[in-house]
């Protein structure tokens, strides 16, 4: 069989889990000579539960080093432990990418950060995609780094909430 006789097989994806953080926030790093702002929020609790696994995320044990390009796209850059229900650590190595779908949004959106605003945007307002990586021992948690696994996010001002699915 040549290349020109393959076909790929269409992607479905198949929940695995959601994870929900909250987060305590530190200054931001602003006017970056490469453009933009770097900004931090670490984990301070939160908890993962799916079909197969179940547990919370490890306190102090990591966060996100957002990159607020010029082009208004936060770009992640997090990092934070995970512990399975069974004791099991996970390291999660998140990125991606959120941008506000119009102004209105991000206009909401800052408001509700200054305690002005009485109204948020919902999640369909913007796009919050991640792909991440794991870092698992060998045995019953390796499945997650055997696998592509995508993620769908939603945000408030003191957390967010990513559903996570593996590619087939």
């Amino acid at each position: 069989m040549t290349s020109e006789d393959l076909k790929p097989i269409e992607p479905k994806l198949e929940f695995v889990f959601e994870v929900r953080l909250k987060f305590y926030r530190d200054p931001w790093i602003k006017n970056l000579p490469q453009g933009g702002d770097r900004g931090y929020v670490g984990v301070l609790e939160g908890t993962f539960e799916g079909p197969n696994i179940k547990g919370k995320a490890v306190p102090h044990s990591g966060g996100d080093y957002a990159h607020v390009r010029p082009d208004g796209v936060v770009a992640f850059d997090a990092k934070y432990l995970l512990e399975e229900e069974d004791g099991t650590r996970i390291l999660l190595i998140n990125r991606g990418y959120s941008w506000f779908r119009n102004e209105e949004a991000r206009k909401k959106w800052e408001l509700a950060k200054e305690g002005k605003g009485t109204e948020r945007e919902s999640p369909e307002d913007y796009y919050m995609r991640t792909f991440p990586t794991f870092e698992a021992p060998v045995g019953k948690h390796d499945w997650l780094t055997k696998n592509v696994i995508v993620g769908s996010g939603a945000r408030g001002l003191d957390g967010n909430v990513i559903r996570y699915y593996k590619v087939l």
